[in-house]
């Protein structure tokens, strides 16, 4: 837990056209805790897809998957409200089951206790 003062920045975050490979939303960095505040998934096309969603602990090998084949179907908008940290060199990332035509958009809090 990182001690002493720090800094609170409000951020955003956005990748048009997600595909099949994984994007990273959120490369932690050591000594931050990154409060996720939401995340907007918005599919452009009269396509349906599936949406992944999951983070990398301590940069890792390990995977928490937050959504695994979540569908969107076509011109619709998924929010993804649920509140979540990550913190130090954890990694946030998504990617759809197939290339496709949906944003994502992420708010989050970082706090930097460098």
């Amino acid at each position: 837990i990182p001690s002493g003062s720090g800094t609170e920045v409000l951020k955003r975050f956005y990748k048009d056209n997600l595909t099949n490979s994984d994007i990273t939303l959120i490369n932690g960095v050591a000594n931050h805790i990154y409060t996720v505040l939401s995340v907007t998934f918005s599919e452009r096309n009269d396509d349906d897809e599936l949406i992944n969603m999951q983070v990398t602990i301590d940069g890792g090998s390990t995977d928490i998957h937050l959504l695994t084949h979540e569908p969107i179907g076509g011109f619709e908008t998924f929010i993804f409200s649920d509140k979540f940290i990550l913190s130090g060199t954890d990694e946030l990332k998504v990617s759809l089951s197939s290339a496709g035509a949906v944003d994502v958009y992420i708010s989050y809090i970082d706090s930097d206790y460098t």
